[in-house]
């Protein structure tokens, strides 16, 4: 992706954090010249390799699980939070933006394939996922309904051979306008522009 360097964000942390509070991903692979996307949920675990690893799962029923046992690498892209920013809050002249943050993974992909590893990732899926909720769900994963539900599904792991995060967030501008952007964005009460604003104040210090 297009990355002035001002932008660019290689801290493996930063990125993990944003996966963390971003899981839900869109998976892009090319088969037969012809680009796939699916946009499901994944896990991240920094300390896999040496750039760490991708888990998530995807129905039985779609074809990109075939993608996935070819081999080829994957692009998997996590979109943090956006929020626009108008050019009124500073102090110097400037044009309408928008500041945000993403991450681009790539990585080798390989299908889940043992029974037992296939019912662990889902559990960690649920008990993660779950654990933000009042009241968690508790999987039922037992007899006919846990073997009919494991077959409906494609489990899989990406170990990252690139990570490159792009977190544009006003570092083009003045220290002034920076802050100027980060009040306006803080008092809007919009959660997501909340975030940005968080994202800013974090990459000040």
């Amino acid at each position: 992706m297009y990355m002035p360097d001002q932008f660019k964000e290689t801290r493996l942390d930063r990125i993990s954090d944003l996966i963390e509070s971003h899981p839900f991903a869109m998976l892009l692979t090319v088969a037969e010249g012809e680009p796939f996307v699916s946009y499901l949920p994944m896990l991240f675990d920094g300390a896999a390799g040496s750039k760490g690893r991708l888990l998530g799962h995807m129905a039985r029923s779609n074809p990109q699980w075939r993608h996935l046992a070819a081999g080829s690498d994957v692009q998997v892209i996590f979109q943090g939070p956006h929020a626009y920013v108008s050019p009124s809050w500073y102090a110097s002249p400037g044009v309408p933006t928008w500041n945000y943050a993403v991450v681009h993974l790539r990585g080798r992909p390989c299908l889940v394939e043992d029974e037992a590893e296939l019912e662990s990732l889902i559990e960690r899926h649920t008990r993660i996922f779950e654990s933000r909720q009042p009241n968690p769900w508790q999987p039922d994963l037992s007899g006919d309904r846990r073997t009919r539900l494991l077959n409906m599904i494609v489990g899989f792991s990406i170990e990252v051979t690139d990570a490159e995060g792009k977190f544009k967030l006003s570092q083009n501008r003045s220290a002034e306008d920076r802050q100027a952007v980060i009040e306006q964005l803080s008092r809007s009460g919009d959660q997501i522009e909340a975030e940005v604003a968080r994202l800013m104040v974090e990459r000040e210090v």
